[in-house]
């Protein structure tokens, strides 16, 4: 399935890709092991719901829809709040990107609480089973847009969906990309909600985190937020440090939030809003 490869642009690199692979091992074991108990949380709430909504395929839409909306919220608060962002960290925390980084999932989103964005689907009276039907869809729809064969869709998809050219810019470091296209299948979200910017060709981006890891470890990869946490607890000098370190936006303790470094850029760069847009240069992949 993958074509292992390394020094070009979303070549696979064997050591990345076989630690996105174990990820997504684990992510599978923890899902399997606490979801049984979300899914029954779920369940519970929609004893209480507040519609009954018929299994149509009316209501098939609006579930779709509403979960891409549930998911936009909870992709933004991942990036926004460093307890969220102690998971999610782990998705961004490849420099390539390609099918394999879209594997390389958390294996604490449950301790992070990331399934409470879901259950408001529930209580509104949407089946279980459909909502996680179209929780799936979500999430295979966004393994495909990891990659960098594909440049731009064609007939205005761009303007509609999470492509992969917006998802490329999601993952970026560039002060113009951080915290943007936060949307599951649709973008139109980040357009009404201003996180969009789109990708150009003159400023290819660069993958990873801020501060990238220097380890293809695992268990590392996995859980070195949760200790930077725990490590920026307990040396804080008040409670206030201590509210930020955990609830504050990744960054916030050393002045490294998104925002400083969009600001920062943007006081160097004046002009960065004013330039038009870059048209695509074609379908042909990067090199």
């Amino acid at each position: 399935m993958f074509s292992i490869r390394s020094g070009a642009r979303g070549a696979y690199d064997w050591r990345d890709t076989a630690t996105s692979l174990v990820m997504g091992f684990g992510n599978t074991f923890a899902a399997v092991l606490f979801g049984a108990g979300v899914v029954a949380m779920g369940v519970w709430l929609y004893q209480f719901r507040l519609f009954d909504i018929p299994l149509t395929w009316w209501s098939l839409a609006l579930c779709l829809i509403g979960e891409d909306f549930n998911y936009y919220w909870f992709h933004r608060t991942a990036h926004r709040i460093r307890w969220f962002w102690a998971s999610h960290v782990i998705h961004h925390s490849s420099q390539h990107y390609n099918l394999s980084t879209a594997l390389r999932q958390t294996w604490t989103g449950q301790i992070s609480l990331s399934f409470l964005f879901r259950l408001p689907l529930f209580l509104l009276g949407f089946p279980p089973a459909m909502i996680l039907f179209c929780g799936g869809v979500n999430l295979v729809y966004q393994f495909f847009i990891h990659t960098e064969t594909v440049r731009r869709l064609p007939f205005g998809l761009e303007w509609l969906l999470n492509t992969p050219s917006h998802h490329r810019a999601h993952h970026g470091t560039n002060p113009r990309y951080l915290d943007r296209n936060f949307g599951g299948i649709s973008i139109v979200w980040d357009r009404l909600f201003g996180t969009f910017e789109a990708e150009r060709d003159d400023e290819p981006v660069r993958y990873g985190i801020v501060k990238n890891l220097a380890s293809f470890n695992p268990l590392w990869v996995a859980v070195h937020e949760w200790v930077a946490i725990g490590r920026d607890v307990a040396t804080a000098p008040d409670w206030r440090s201590r509210w930020l370190a955990v609830a504050g936006p990744p960054g916030a303790l050393s002045g490294d939030t998104a925002e400083h470094i969009r600001e920062n850029w943007q006081r160097q760069h004046p002009e960065w809003r004013s330039a038009p847009e870059v048209p695509a240069a074609g379908g042909a992949a990067p090199t």
